[in-house]
């Protein structure tokens, strides 16, 4: 055994420093969380007159008391779109993976609160990406719907890809995955089809209603008038259509339904194999102060390992043959991983020996963790020489064909390539989280601003003319400022570059829980069709 030492000085002023400034960033989007929390809560007294329950307490409802929830993507759509001072963020959707009636199940809710839960391009590519976990992970998916279906500011942004939301929930039914909705208001057009396409269907009396035309599109096309109870109310799909297997009274009972039927499904969690694991030597706290706040200035990545593994052991690999691509074992609550960092870029060496690491890990049914700091690909002559490209695409091949499931968490710097080799968003890992310091670009601003910079002096000496350097200064300022703007933890978890961003201090009990979801979805056995669950 190899316990890591650890020369962090929690007294020392540049650890007060990086602590304040993580600090800043995590009470940051934690506020921005909270605001989106205030906004819906301001709906209280609209859905209190309707007898309705808020979004959040239907989820608080639906989910065992006491038990852990994963929230993700919290952040989805932040000031994009018609969300303009980030207080309507979340893409519409409030999301997460909990336990339901001791099942681990993907939960959603349709955040009627804000704007009617309409869907955003963002909220649509949260689904897509939801759907994509509960496939991988094998998890049941409940979801608790009201909305008023695309948001038509943005029709033609989500109108081609949305049809994607319905093929997936078509292949989850297909693939033995179920699903099951309760329909508490609204769900029009498009979205009467997600109820449609679940394999169990809720409504709940005088409140749920699903067609694809409502009253007015109806009276405009084909000149009929019909009220919203005999066109598409609860009552007439239960007792009529068929569309619905189970008539609530109110949103409580809709969502006792759905754990009623939770309870039936012969789906059994077994519990996590009992270990003697002993938690890290160093207090998860100090994460806080590890990564530096001056991106430039060098850490160990050994005193992140140090607070997240058991015992804070860590078995090395070939540490002696290149020091600045760091592998090695862990184990998290007596489950081992491979984990892969950074201590400076990634060498032809290092590439090297990731690929033969993620190798032997794959070949062992070890899980893989990514944690990212790094500025990319070392770069000049003798990197070239010694075949960079070469070992960067062997890394690369390597991590995108591992079968193993790989987490990864940006807790620094994730740029250009290195953000590929490192199993970044486009590399598929089953979940990918962000540190609130975290950035994620092509490179760096300061280096951005300079190539700009030299590529138009060069141009215009080209065309015979003398370099302004005002105007080369001015190129030079904007675009560093520009990708620095756009490469802020906030800006990447709005696009759902990441799972969500989270607190330092809870990397370890993150990881665990979906190092248990990847063991759970092995272990889960499912019956798949042809052809998914069709209704009379």
């Amino acid at each position: 055994m190899t316990v890591l030492d650890s020369v962090l000085d929690p007294n020392g002023e540049a650890y007060q420093q990086n602590r304040a400034a993580l600090l800043r960033a995590v009470d940051e989007f934690r506020a921005i969380e909270q605001a989106v929390v205030d906004t819906a809560e301001g709906k209280r007294e609209k859905f209190e007159k309707r007898g309705q329950l808020l979004p959040h307490e239907r989820v608080a409802r639906l989910l065992d008391a006491g038990s852990p929830f994963l929230s993700l993507m919290n952040l989805a759509g932040y000031k994009m779109h018609d969300d303009k001072d980030g207080t309507e963020a979340g893409g519409g959707t409030i999301a997460g993976i909990g336990y339901v009636c001791g099942v681990r199940c993907l939960v959603t809710a349709s955040n009627s609160a804000i704007k009617g839960g309409t869907v955003t391009p963002s909220g649509l590519h949260k689904t897509l990406r939801l759907q994509k976990i509960a496939l991988e992970n094998r998890l049941p998916m409940v979801s608790l719907v009201e909305s008023g279906g695309a948001n038509l500011n943005y029709a033609s942004e989500v109108f081609v890809e949305g049809a994607r939301t319905f093929a997936n929930q078509a292949r989850l039914s297909a693939a033995g995955v179920p699903q099951i909705t309760v329909v508490h208001g609204n769900a029009t057009a498009g979205g009467a089809y997600q109820p449609g396409l679940s394999d169990y269907v809720v409504l709940v009396r005088n409140r749920a209603k699903m067609f694809l035309a409502g009253p007015p599109l109806l009276k405009a096309a084909t000149g009929e008038i019909a009220g919203d109870e005999e066109l598409g109310g609860a009552e007439m799909h239960t007792g009529q259509a068929g569309t619905a297997e189970y008539l609530a009274e109110n949103d409580a009972d809709g969502i006792r339904h759905a754990r009623d039927i939770m309870k039936k499904l012969g789906l059994r969690d077994t519990p996590a194999p009992a270990g003697d694991w002993k938690p890290p030597r160093h207090d998860a706290e100090e994460l806080l102060g590890v990564v530096p706040a001056d991106p430039r200035k060098p850490y160990d990545v050994r005193e992140i390992i140090a607070r997240i593994a058991d015992d804070s052991d860590f078995l090395d690999f070939k540490n002696d043959w290149d020091a600045a691509t760091l592998c090695g074992w862990i184990d998290i609550e007596g489950r081992t991983i491979g984990v892969l960092g950074n201590n400076g870029p990634i060498t032809p060496r290092g590439a090297a020996k990731a690929a033969q690491f993620i190798q032997l890990c794959d070949q062992t049914g070890r899980p893989l963790l990514f944690l990212h700091n790094t500025t990319g690909f070392m770069v000049g002559t003798d990197a070239e020489q010694n075949g960079v490209i070469k070992h960067g695409s062997k890394m690369i091949q390597a991590v995108a064909n591992a079968r193993v499931p790989k987490v990864s968490i940006l807790v620094g710097g994730s740029y250009g390539a290195g953000n590929y080799a490192m199993c970044g968003r486009g590399l598929d890992p089953r979940f990918i989280f962000a540190w609130p310091n975290s950035r994620v670009a092509v490179m760096g601003g300061q280096q951005a601003g300079m190539v700009l910079r030299i590529v138009a002096e060069a141009k215009q000496k080209a065309n015979g003319l003398e370099p302004d350097e005002k105007v080369l200064d001015m190129l030079q300022q904007s675009t560093a400022q520009k990708l620095d703007a756009q490469s802020t933890a906030l800006y990447a978890t709005a696009r759902l570059w990441d799972d969500g961003i989270i607190d330092p201090r809870d990397t370890r009990k993150v990881l665990a829980y979906v190092l248990d979801i990847f063991r759970q979805a092995e272990e889960r056995d499912l019956r798949a069709n042809t052809f998914g669950v069709a209704r009379l």
